[in-house]
């Protein structure tokens, strides 16, 4: 049996291989990011250097949460083909040990580091993103009054004897907050009786609230007002399953969304397969890692394969866009959500067990 001293060992240079690949990615990520965004908002009025690099910084996070998995399957890839190249496996094998054992500590880094991604930086990544759209916004707004501007889907409500379709140029605040709202208010017969701009639109219990509005009725022209209200019959609840980002809402307030968004009888596709994949995210790492083990396990002296290491980086990616595609299939509800997001776990598992068993035991 291998001894403390080696897992500990092998784990922690899975730990520091794997920490410094994420934070060159991050680094990476960051700079492309703060380019993007002075190039995109350098004109505008308030644009400064120093807000670029806070907007990159709480952005980046939720980036490189989509990395994580390809960090998982480089920094295994990494150890392993470093231990090969001191002829520390050979080592370990001569010593009785075998490849199970020397992987074991290899896995659980990568349950961990998949926990930490859960526990910590998906929270982080949540509320900054959420942050950074909201200083994007203000940065935006009022840029243009053209309607094709408006990125966020549109709502359409009854109330009484009005229909009122809502557009917005960003939703904030999980879906509760519209920035750059236009509100289109429609007579029984379908004819356009008033519109109303608004800077920022807030849903409370039973109307919409309006700030900085701008105001047309018929043909007149527009007037302002500071507030305006709409009566409206939107849930929140609904509002937020129908505008709100799955990514933005952090792991630990994904159930409790889900069971009051049920509740109101919607089905919660998106949010549950955002919770789902989450739960799963940490043993797609340790999958990651088998993959990572079927290629980078050769002797020094045989010569790594670059071939080898090729297919397992193309055997990741494509293990990647599977988990993407069924993601798709689950959001939209064609596929149960939980099966969405662990059969690609599921199968990358067998792949690389069913590999390593022949491979190391016949």
């Amino acid at each position: 049996m291998m001894g403390w001293t080696l897992g500990r060992y092998f784990f922690f240079r899975y730990a520091a291989i794997t920490t410094w690949f994420f934070v060159g990615i991050f680094a990476l990520i960051f700079i492309i990011d703060v380019t993007e965004f002075s190039s995109n908002i350098g004109g505008l009025p308030g644009y400064s250097f120093g807000l670029a690099l806070t907007v990159s910084a709480l952005r980046v996070p939720m980036i490189m949460q989509q990395t994580v998995p390809f960090v998982g399957l480089f920094g295994a890839m990494a150890t392993l083909v470093s231990l090969n190249r001191r002829y520390e496996l050979v080592v370990a094998r001569a010593a009785g040990i075998s490849a199970w054992q020397f992987l074991l500590p290899l896995c659980i880094g990568a349950l961990i580091f998949g926990a930490i991604t859960v526990g910590v930086l998906n929270p982080l990544a949540a509320h900054g993103f959420s942050r950074a759209e909201a200083i994007e916004s203000q940065l935006r707004s009022r840029q243009s009054n053209s309607v094709s501007a408006f990125s966020a889907p549109w709502l359409r409500q009854k109330v009484g004897k009005t229909d009122v379709i809502i557009g917005a140029r960003a939703v904030l605040n999980q879906g509760l907050q519209l920035s750059d709202a236009v509100f289109f208010i429609f007579d029984t017969d379908g004819n356009m009786i008033e519109r109303k701009d608004a800077e920022t639109a807030y849903l409370r219990d039973g109307y919409w609230e309006l700030v900085g509005v701008r105001s047309m009725r018929g043909a007149e022209n527009f007037t302002s007002q500071a507030t305006d209200r709409v009566r409206t019959n939107l849930k929140p609840e609904f509002v937020q399953e129908r505008l709100a980002r799955p990514e933005t809402i952090p792991f630990f307030e994904l159930p409790a969304k889900i069971d009051v968004a049920r509740s109101f009888g919607l089905r919660a596709n998106a949010f549950a397969m955002q919770f789902h994949s989450l739960v799963a995210l940490p043993f797609l790492l340790v999958a990651m890692t088998l993959i990572a083990a079927t290629v980078s396990m050769r002797f020094a002296r045989m010569g790594q394969s670059a071939t080898m290491i090729l297919g397992g980086v193309v055997a990741g990616f494509l293990l990647y866009v599977v988990s993407v595609l069924v993601k798709a299939f689950g959001n939209a509800g064609f596929v149960p959500t939980y099966i969405a997001a662990w059969f690609p776990v599921v199968v990358a598992m067998f792949f690389g067990v069913t590999f390593l068993l022949n491979k190391e035991d016949g």
